[in-house]
């Protein structure tokens, strides 16, 4: 379950939160490939967003659902504004965390077990989009949450083109994912913290164009809001009409 698997993301986040400066969150992809990730990166303020989240944050409207809301940093900003934020994440203490930083209205919840939401915009940063692990759980997860946005509902996310990199590790990773007949952006990855790992998940970076062939089977239009140079984008989907 993906809950298993960002157990150790959210000890590290509570970690920090309790005082521990140096918190990290170690990525591991399943060809051995690491990464370190301070937990230091989930409370950042504004003044440290990216033009990316900065972009996000203005778009949305109305009711919103702020999906693998972590701690709250950008449900924080939007409460601020005035909206109302319903914030979820599939952590306990993720949810923990932002319900102390402010949060008021923080539930520990997947977003596929979600009922009788009838939110403007879901917000989905953090590459969250990633949690529907493969191409297959993104045909899934589309037409499903139109059940949880109003007629002009939308929802923003950010991910990553992977073939923007000239690492050659991930451009191995990536031929290796063609010859076994799988989508490029298809990663099996596990977190760990202090030494605790957690269970092997798939994670997801999808693709502009990718994005936009599957979101329009699923009666999404899609519109590419901004892309950088390093293949981080972010992305619009509205109901067609």
């Amino acid at each position: 379950m993906l809950s298993d698997a960002m157990q150790p993301h959210g000890r590290a986040l509570l970690r920090f939160f309790e005082g521990d400066p140096t918190s990290t969150l170690v990525i591991r992809r399943d060809d051995g490939f690491e990464s370190e990730l301070p937990a230091s990166h989930f409370f950042r303020g504004p003044s440290e967003f990216t033009e990316l989240e900065h972009a996000a944050l203005d778009l949305c409207s109305g009711s919103i659902l702020d999906v693998g809301a972590g701690t709250g940093l950008h449900a924080l900003v939007l409460q601020e504004r005035g909206f109302r934020v319903k914030a979820i994440d599939i952590d306990q203490n993720a949810v923990k965390i932002m319900a102390l930083r402010g949060v008021l209205d923080a539930t520990c919840l997947d977003i596929l077990n979600c009922q009788n939401l009838n939110v403007d915009t879901i917000l989905l940063m953090g590459h969250g989009i990633g949690m529907v692990e493969t191409l297959a759980g993104l045909d899934h997860f589309l037409p499903f949450i139109r059940s949880l946005v109003t007629v002009k509902g939308q929802v923003l996310l950010d991910s990553l083109d992977v073939r923007s990199t000239n690492d050659p590790r991930h451009l191995a990773y990536q031929a290796n994912n063609r010859l076994s007949g799988r989508y490029i952006g298809e990663t099996r990855l596990q977190f760990e913290h202090h030494g605790i790992a957690g269970s092997w998940c798939g994670w997801l970076h999808v693709d502009p164009e990718t994005l936009s062939e599957h979101a329009e089977r699923a009666g999404w239009s899609c519109a590419v809001i901004n892309q950088l140079v390093s293949g981080e984008y972010l992305a619009r989907l509205a109901l067609s009409q």
